[in-house]
């Protein structure tokens, strides 16, 4: 065939002479034979392909001394090019290849490049049934959906310089200002601390609540 090319001589095309009908029929012709050639098994093949050797090439990493690994990668003419694939071995490593054949390549790079971001989307693939192109980019849209924020508890907790961490009150706001009169009251008559005070009143409250103070009724 190589030698019937070579001593072929070319004979230029005239573009007048192809009419729209029979450039339409070569365009169909050729359409038709490159898709007899094509299935759309041979993407599930490629997805399956690239999580076996991604599994083979962890099993090498972990089982082999890092010169025999390395050696490994240059014979086969990967080396700079593992990283991807022991993502990809980390990202899916509860799964068996055949179970992700039906998830295009890229979908397999997209999740294991971010697994961290992706990790629900990976553990709920864990639950389905039938693992599916169309269930995967399910699951990723609703992962993008934005959460609403959950709503931090008050904290009265602040921390030193140190490491220490010391309780803040937040201010008190009252129509009557009653409790900062009478807190200013007790420390200027009782001559203690307003932390004091605070520490005192916390502590009877909270000897109330557990039933150890005891009302004597006046005789």
């Amino acid at each position: 065939m190589i030698t019937q090319l070579q001593g072929a001589v070319a004979t230029p095309v005239d573009k007048q002479a192809i009419t729209q009908p029979k450039f339409e029929q070569y365009e169909e012709k050729v359409a038709n034979t490159s898709y007899q050639k094509f299935s759309f098994q041979s993407l599930s093949d490629a997805t399956e392909t690239i999580l076996r050797y991604a599994f083979l090439l962890a099993h090498f990493k972990k089982t082999r001394s890092l010169r025999e690994y390395k050696k490994l990668l240059r014979e086969f003419g990967f080396s700079g090019e593992e990283k991807k694939y022991l993502k990809v071995a980390a990202a899916f490593q509860k799964f068996s290849p055949e179970e992700l054949t039906r998830i295009e390549p890229r979908t397999i790079y997209q999740l294991a490049e971010n697994s961290k971001k992706y990790q629900p989307v990976i553990d709920r693939l864990l639950d389905l049934t039938a693992v599916t192109q169309e269930a995967v980019r399910e699951l990723i849209t609703q992962e993008r959906k934005p959460r609403v924020p959950k709503q931090e508890l008050p904290s009265i907790w602040r921390r030193m310089n140190n490491g220490r961490r010391y309780c803040q009150i937040p201010p008190i706001h009252e129509q009557d200002d009653r409790t900062g009169i009478t807190l200013q009251k007790m420390m200027d008559e009782e001559g203690l601390s307003a932390q004091h005070i605070v520490a005192e009143a916390i502590a009877l409250r909270q000897a109330h609540k557990e039933g150890r103070l005891v009302t004597k009724e006046k005789t």
